[in-house]
């Protein structure tokens, strides 16, 4: 055997050793490289294993020749008292999840519009089995890991790079024998991929968990994330945690295919089931045949990542929200399960909407054990005919909220009951009512303290004012003591009002304190996102707090104008006006003013007139945006979007291979702008 020939003596000296610790060095990390990315290993599992304790033996005996470098510091070092946080070079995305046929065509249809579908077709599509781990970014300085980071909030990560350290299929540098190395050697290389836990060393940490009485593990999924965010490497070095990488940055490629080879060349591991696809029909063949390999992997996978493959189209697509558009994730049919609904209840939301909810017979769906589902509202218990006592089927894709998809009625034993919504609120007693064109019922109670309650939560979560410390048990303990009616209540409050509180000391009273008062200064758009407006989410508040700049501007505003922001619909626009039309909802704004919580105008705040009115065509393919992003700052800067060349159009932007539409603006003497006449024209909205 490999490990046999290469035994070492006692009587080695000082400089013999150093030899052998680093040629040790050398042909484990060669064995590394073979075993997790050419998954063509030169030696066994004991080999390896008895080269690495020569290895570690050696170190000990020398510590002379002891470095942070060496493959057997992956099996941990000293534990960390917390993860430090680390900024994103680029932000990590996440991707939109579609899970038929039909939404798969519809991301295509709109990915093809925005661009041409000659265009998408020529760049085809590159296919990925989706892990189902924790995404990780690691990141190489001149050739050297320097970083391992979560995804964190897409924009900040944790600083996990000890645990990542003790990954074998991570390598502390990369591979100098690759044809990229001296390019990557020059600066950084930023490495994206997931890891996981195999399936068979899942059920292994399982096993010792339940012999040693502890809790296990729900799903591979939830071990692997456990194990990186454990403070003591040791533990993530015990668990066999794996890597594969998806994506890569700081080496240009042409496509996304390229990208995965360069990857491997590099030394690290990519998926070697990852194919090329020519068109859409041979991604969702693929797909099919992906499905029913998954239950034979050695991991856990939830569907397929299909990318645009040509890298320039990709980010010409650019990102909506947190996701990119030149990807989705294409997953398979959700994991279902029966079970027996014992009760439904209704639950009442921030908006006083509400919603029937299955409390189920606990049943496992998906690796995690479920309870309760929802049935969305009244109409949809009727239509699928669910009652107090049925068998149904249960579904859960991800981290989507469990739903009842339908009631087994052959059950039936005759004792199931039918459920009928209140017409009273269960928390407040108010009248509940279904508005005329609503599917919904809701209380109508203003003071329901069930709702303000949530508004208060949704006031201060980490996207609105962010307090730190305000919890659900500590806002129901102000409300119950009087302390609090309203979100601005929370700006009145001193430690003499909290301090009597059970369990609250001076300095826990202080310290809530403290954070009330340090979240008065807040950006516009998180303050709108905490009004809890109906329909308004984080990206639409965004928008809205872009188009108005200022709190005077947005309290202000028409219903026309809130209609002329780009992306929102006519709903949501009716939903922000009725808002600012209140003046109860005014009187809320004015009093957490006069609080003395400062609404910063957004940084970047829309000249709404510039344009004047005027009307665009865009026509032929842009290279600096997307056509969707030209017609966005076309509405932001307040002009407006056309179809179709006429007399009556002002502006012709041109692209490259523009068509019919250019030749009719000439003819029609319509004036037409380059792309850069136009940059400059829309320049400062």
């Amino acid at each position: 055997m490999v490990g046999e020939r290469l035994l070492i003596t006692r009587t080695m000296s000082r400089e013999e050793a150093k030899i052998r610790i680093e040629k040790l060095r050398t042909y484990i990390e060669d064995m590394r490289y073979r075993y997790h990315v050419l998954n063509d290993p030169t030696v066994t599992d004991r080999d390896y294993e008895s080269l690495m304790h020569e290895l570690v033996s050696l170190e000990r005996q020398y510590p002379e020749f002891q470095d942070l470098s060496s493959p057997s510091m992956q099996v941990g070092g000293a534990p960390l008292e917390k993860f430090s946080q680390v900024p994103h070079d680029m932000p990590m995305l996440s991707l939109n999840d579609v899970f038929d046929e039909g939404e798969l065509a519809a991301w295509y249809e709109r990915i093809s519009k925005l661009v041409n579908h000659e265009t998408v077709d020529q760049s085809g599509f590159y296919c990925e089995m989706k892990m189902d781990g924790l995404a990780v970014s690691l990141v190489y300085d001149y050739g050297e890991l320097v970083y391992g980071l979560t995804r964190g909030n897409g924009l900040v990560g944790e600083d996990i790079t000890s645990n990542i350290r003790t990954i074998r299929s991570i390598p502390f540098f990369l591979r100098k024998e690759s044809k990229y190395y001296e390019q990557a050697r020059q600066g950084r290389v930023i490495i994206r991929g997931e890891v996981y836990m195999p399936i068979a060393s899942f059920a292994a940490l399982n096993e010792e968990r339940r012999k040693a009485g502890e809790d296990v593990f729900a799903n591979p999924r939830n071990a692997a994330a456990g194990s990186l965010r454990q403070l003591d490497p040791k533990i993530a070095a015990s668990r066999n945690l794996a890597f594969l990488g998806y994506a890569m940055h700081g080496i240009e490629t042409e496509t996304h295919e390229e990208e995965h080879k360069v990857i491997q060349d590099l030394g690290l591991p990519a998926n070697g089931y990852n194919k090329y696809c020519a068109d859409i029909d041979s991604v969702v063949g693929l797909w099919r045949q992906w499905e029913k390999l998954r239950p034979s992997l050695p991991y856990q996978v939830d569907g397929m990542v299909v990318n645009v493959n040509n890298e320039k189209l990709f980010e010409r697509l650019g990102v909506v929200g947190k996701s990119p558009r030149g990807a989705v994730a294409f997953k398979w049919p959700a994991e279902e399960a029966t079970t027996v609904i014992e009760d439904i209840q209704v639950q009442v939301g921030r908006t006083g909407v509400l919603t029937p909810v299955a409390h189920l017979r606990p049943v496992v769906v998906a690796g995690s054990t479920v309870s309760r589902a929802t049935l969305h509202n009244m109409d949809e218990v009727q239509r699928k005919d669910v009652r107090i006592g049925d068998t149904v089927v249960v579904r859960k894709a991800g981290d989507v909220i469990p739903e009842v998809v339908r009631s087994l009625k052959e059950l039936r034993t005759g004792v199931e009951r039918e459920f009928r919504m209140p017409e009273e609120c269960p928390m407040c007693g108010g009248l509940v009512v279904r508005r005329e064109g609503e599917v919904a019922h809701r209380c109508v109670n203003e003071n329901c303290f069930a709702i303000e309650k949530l508004k208060i939560e949704h006031f201060v979560s980490k996207a609105a004012f962010d307090i730190d410390g305000l919890g659900p048990k500590i806002i129901d303990r102000l409300i119950d003591e009087g302390l609090v009616k309203t979100a601005a209540d929370l700006f009145t409050l001193k430690i003499g009002d909290i301090e009597p509180l059970e369990r609250f000391a001076e300095k826990s009273a202080g310290n809530l304190i403290e954070s009330i008062q340090g979240a008065k200064k807040i950006d516009l758009d998180r303050f709108i996102y905490a009004l809890g407006i109906p329909l308004v989410g984080v990206e639409t508040a965004r928008d809205v707090a872009k188009r108005f700049g200022s709190l005077p501007r947005f309290v202000s505003a028409t219903e026309e104008e809130f209609n002329s922001i780009y992306g929102i619909g006519k709903k949501v626009a009716e939903s922000l006006y009725q808002y600012v039309s209140d003046p109860k909802n005014t009187e809320f704004i004015d009093r957490l003013v006069a609080l003395g919580v400062n609404v910063l105008d957004y940084h970047s705040p829309v000249v709404a007139d510039r344009l004047g009115g005027k009307s665009f065509v865009v026509t032929g393919t842009l290279e600096t945006m997307t056509r969707d992003n030209a017609h966005k700052s076309i509405i932001e800067c307040g002009g407006k979007i056309s179809s179709a060349v006429s007399a009556k159009t002002d502006y012709v932007v041109v692209g490259a291979d523009p068509g019919s539409k250019y030749e009719k603006a000439k003819k029609l003497g319509v004036r037409i702008l380059s792309e850069r006449e136009f940059l400059e024209l829309v320049e400062n909205c």
